[in-house]
């Protein structure tokens, strides 16, 4: 439909001109379709709404759609008489269900007011991520307000990765996703595909939901093998948070026509810095190569070409394999297994800076004085060739003259490196100059066996070989936001908003339990954090008090609104130098190629994108997180009984977490391993204290624990305090019950959460399994009906006693 025959109705949209950029038949926009709703004061049918906004026949599948997306995000709802009516006016508040291991849940409202406290009997209705309205009800014990659920808009499990249990005859899965609590039953089917067996981790389809009286019932559609199998922590990871990791057939198609070498068509319009002695520096066991840098004397000033692989050149707006980049969001890391965003014809292939080949490369050519400040900057285009393929530990040894170069190709690079070095220097000058914070952290890599398990864990040193990288990146990274910046071209920034007030005051709090004060009144920069860390570095405490200082910033996420970058404490700053591996830095590639054609770039809407490339960063994260916990708790079972040294690592109302020294593993001690007192939590203090003894474990303390429990169900780790474990038999045992995962408490529950108080605990609630297979016999057939008639009362019991523990 052509602009010109739209009627003044649909012209009356305030957002119509948005709508016309995303769709070639505009529809009228989602808060148009409120506005009406709000004006008229009443319920609309289907029909009214038509008419009030000039839907025509043609239209109205695709306007059905919009409401039905609208519906399902708890945008509108429908009546009785099925009416379209807004939630608002119902006083019903919609949002998305967050699921706690115990059972109960919370509503996160989708207009950021207080989370609501959802009891069991609620959550029985439906699974963590599923989309509902909610009527508020009153508040519960903490004062936080409670509600019921009166719809579930929208079903966010449809497949669910688990554990089989067959039970007297009853087959149900326990999902690995702790969030979700309720068991699946699987009825038995005559033409079964699989033969489930206890212990077994399967795929199964969820074909009917939970409702309040019945439990969701699913069909078995994939076998992934036994629990304890080689690689199953990384397939269930996959699985558990919707990671994609198989491409498409389109996909694989469009991969199957790429180059394996560059095409002279493809040199038009580049600049030619093939003699340019240009190296990528990577670690030992890198395989994709996306940057490679090049540095010269300018005057009294320095030189830096950093040259990134043309990712856009090959992966363009519409193409399959575009779509499958945006799904993935960036490649995810996993120890000894990467699932990578593009395909490896691709990331390995010809978008990797491999040595002595010709590579088409997007280039940050910069001008820095002697005092470390970039003077100017030009990106083009080019085509270039690696000189070589330089380690981080091979490059340290040329610099500190640990070893010397032995071929004559490496010789010939030396003096190169050594002026990219010279150059880190000042930058790194500059970077303390302007405040950048500089957290010290440790990382560590884990060793594995032939049978693909932990052999050990050690620490990864770094050195300035890996600092003179990240300067250079930070640098092409800086030039590439202000290049777009300048041009007014939108793009996603690399944005990292300082602390908020909350956090901020509990922060000048603690400090100034130890006489410390963090400068900058209320709104500090990253200055102040950086002098503060400098003040208190040589102290005993300094880890303690560097890790509450990290805890007081939000994480970083990408935007188009720019806010800066507190922690680097840059103005602007953006990600341009690994296409291969972030779908953000895809667009900022193709945002300045737009620019450079004199064209503007529009991806679509910024915002959603930039959130959707958060989401996949932190899912990436979690689920190399599950992973490694998984396969630390493997490697401590073999370890039960043993005394550690080591550090409080977290502080919660349910205890202690410590990580141990040398063995970099972390672990719990309960609260009721703590000592016969009441412990009390303080979060400001970061400390629990007992009431009568006056005992205290703070953040940062040293501790000795004894490993008592290593559990692959739950990836739990569980310490005793070494001066208290003498057995004391059942009671100690029956406490332990309630322990929890030893995920990292760093990842401490989600802001929004009122569940923060034990984000990590486990399910204890039995799921009134027997109860609700009786509910559903009709569905599963007489063979269920049976087996769970004669075998209700016991099959209680064992869920029951299962949950517990």
């Amino acid at each position: 439909m052509s602009t010109k025959k739209i009627s003044k109705v649909r012209r009356a949209d305030p957002f119509f001109e948005r709508e016309c950029q995303r769709y070639e038949l505009p529809l009228p926009s989602r808060e148009y379709i409120v506005q009406v709703l709000e004006e008229q004061g009443q319920p609309l049918a289907l029909e009214q709404l038509l008419t009030l906004l000039d839907i025509s026949a043609a239209e109205r599948p695709m306007f059905e759609r919009r409401l039905a997306a609208m519906e399902r995000e708890g945008q509108l709802l429908r009546n009785r008489k099925n009416a379209y009516i807004l939630p608002e006016r119902a006083s019903l508040i919609a949002g998305r269900v967050q699921g706690h291991p115990d059972g109960f849940g919370f509503l996160i409202p989708d207009d950021g007011s207080p989370d609501i406290f959802l009891e069991q009997r609620q959550m029985e209705k439906v699974l963590h991520g599923d989309r509902a309205l909610v009527r508020i009800t009153g508040k519960d014990k903490k004062g936080r307000p409670e509600g019921a659920i009166v719809e579930v808009t929208d079903r966010a499990n449809r497949r669910v990765v688990g554990r089989v249990f067959v039970e007297h005859g009853v087959v149900f899965v326990v999902p690995e996703n702790r969030r979700i609590t309720q068991d699946i039953i699987v009825p038995p089917e005559k033409k079964a595909k699989f033969k489930p067996q206890s212990g077994q981790v399967v795929m199964v389809d969820i074909i009917e939901q939970p409702s309040r009286y019945s439990q969701p019932i699913g069909r078995i559609t994939e076998v992934l093998g036994n629990y304890a199998d080689p690689g199953m922590e990384i397939e269930i990871a996959l699985r558990k948070h919707d990671l994609p990791f198989e491409f498409s057939k389109a996909c694989l198609a469009e991969n199957a026509k790429v180059p394996d070498k560059v095409k002279k068509s493809d040199l038009k319009g580049r600049e030619d810095l093939r003699a340019l002695p240009l190296v990528t520096i990577d670690g030992e066991t890198a395989r994709d190569f996306d940057d490679a840098v090049y540095c010269e004397k300018q005057g009294r000033g320095w030189r830096l070409v950093v040259a990134i692989a043309d990712v856009s050149h090959y992966v363009r707006p519409g193409m399959a394999l575009d779509a499958e980049a945006f799904a993935r969001g960036n490649s995810v890391y996993f120890p000894r297994r990467v699932i990578p965003m593009l395909p490896e014809k691709l990331s390995n292939g010809i978008c990797s800076l491999n040595p002595e080949v010709e590579r088409l490369a997007m280039v940050c050519d910069a001008s820095i004085s002697s005092s470390g400040a970039i003077k100017s900057y030009r990106f083009y285009p080019a085509v270039f060739r690696s000189h070589a393929r330089l380690t981080y530990n091979q490059v340290w040894d040329w610099l500190s003259g640990a070893a010397q170069p032995e071929s004559a190709t490496h010789k010939a690079l030396l003096p190169h490196v050594q002026n990219l070095y010279k150059l880190y220097q000042i930058l790194a000058k500059a970077r303390v100059k302007r405040g950048a914070i500089d957290f010290e952290t440790i990382e560590t890599q884990m060793r594995f066996n032939a049978e693909g398990k932990i052999e050990s864990i050690v620490p990864v040193a770094r050195n300035d070989a890996h600092r003179l990288i990240e300067e250079c990146m930070l640098a092409a990274n800086v030039c590439a936001s202000d290049f777009l910046a300048r041009h007014e071209q939108a793009c996603l920034y690399r944005v990292h908003a300082g602390p908020d007030e909350e956090k901020l005051k509990n922060l000048r709090s603690f400090l100034a339990e130890f006489g410390l004060a963090l400068s900058g009144g209320d709104a500090p920069k990253a200055k102040d954090y950086a002098q503060l860390l400098e003040k208190v570095k040589t102290r005993p405490d300094a880890q303690l008090l560097q890790t509450v200082m990290l805890r007081s910033l939000k994480q970083a996420m990408y935007s188009p609104d720019n806010v800066g970058h507190f922690g680097l404490a840059y103005e602007r700053y953006t990600h341009f130098t690994s296409p291969i591996r972030r779908y953000p830095d895809l667009l900022v590639h193709r945002a300045i190629k737009a620019v450079l054609a004199g064209e503007r770039y529009n991806p679509g809407d910024w915002e959603a994108i930039g959130l959707h490339c958060s989401q996949t960063e932190r899912r990436a994260d979690e689920a190399t997180r599950d992973v490694e916990n998984w396969l630390k708790c493997y490697y401590m079972k073999e370890r039960i009984g043993e005394v550690f040294d080591g550090t409080i690592s977290a502080v919660t109302g349910f205890g202690i977490f410590v990580a141990l020294d040398q063995v970099y593993v972390e672990g719990l001690v309960h609260v009721s391993e703590l000592g016969a007192d009441y412990f009390q939590f303080d979060p400001i203090k970061h400390q629990m204290l007992g009431e009568r003894t006056g005992q205290r474990f703070r953040l940062g303390d040293r501790v000795r624990v004894k490993l008592v429990k290593a559990d692959l169900e739950t990836n739990r780790i569980d310490f005793v305090l070494a001066s208290a474990a003498r057995d004391s038999g059942d009671a100690r045992r029956g406490r332990r019950q309630g322990g929890q995962p030893a995920l990292a408490p760093h990842a401490e529950a989600t802001e929004s959460a009122p569940a923060a108080v034990a984000p990590l605990a486990r399910k204890g609630a039995p799921q009134r399994m027997a109860e609700a297979a009786g509910d559903c016999m009709d569905k599963v057939g007489k063979a269920v009906k049976k087996a769970a008639g004669k075998a209700a009362d016991k099959v209680r019991g064992k869920a029951a006693k299962r949950k517990k523990k």
